[in-house]
């Protein structure tokens, strides 16, 4: 299997979770054990020689791949979670959603100045989510960040509401 077969394993999904959106379904593509494989080994070779110590996930479905990914570079995993769902002190960031606002929090000792960090989500739309992570990772001072999604559907722009000073890799692209 080469990487963009990967596409074929993602399936499509019209009219969810409204009319008029195409939804890219990535469980079809995690279930298929030559195709997880693949995608795992892919983005971690993006970063093994990069110093990574840490990979933020980000709620939910970045966790299955951020979870992979500090697995393949012998890295700690952070979950990057929405509020009330990590039981320590944590840090917190609002940003605006599409019909409404969100909060995204962290534990407060997860990243430190030494940490080289990957932030990881399964697919960047808007950007809004990331965005507002980087934030956050951003506010603790580590010494690098880097953005990486699995899919990105380029005709939304959302690498426009990220930001400029951070590498973004993306695996596939719609």
């Amino acid at each position: 299997m080469e990487i963009e077969e990967l596409k074929a394993t993602i399936r499509d999904v019209p009219d969810f979770p409204s009319k008029g959106i195409m939804f890219r379904d990535l469980t079809t593509m995690i279930k298929n054990g030559e195709a997880l494989h693949l995608m795992s080994k892919e983005i971690a070779d993006l970063y093994r020689d990069k110093g990574v110590t840490k990979v933020v996930g980000i709620e939910s479905r970045g966790f299955i791949g951020g979870s992979i990914l500090a697995y393949e570079l012998g890295c700690g995993f952070v979950p990057a979670r929405k509020p009330g769902k990590l039981p320590s002190v944590t840090i917190k960031m609002a940003y605006a959603k599409e019909y409404g606002v969100d909060t995204i929090e962290l534990h407060s000792d997860a990243i430190n100045e030494n940490d080289v960090v990957v932030l990881h989500d399964d697919l960047l739309a808007t950007g809004g989510t990331m965005n507002a992570c980087y934030n956050l990772v951003k506010s603790m001072n580590p010494k690098k960040i880097y953005i990486n999604f699995i899919v990105e559907l380029t005709q939304l722009n959302g690498r426009e509401n990220l930001p400029k000073d951070c590498e973004i890799t993306s695996l596939l692209k719609y």
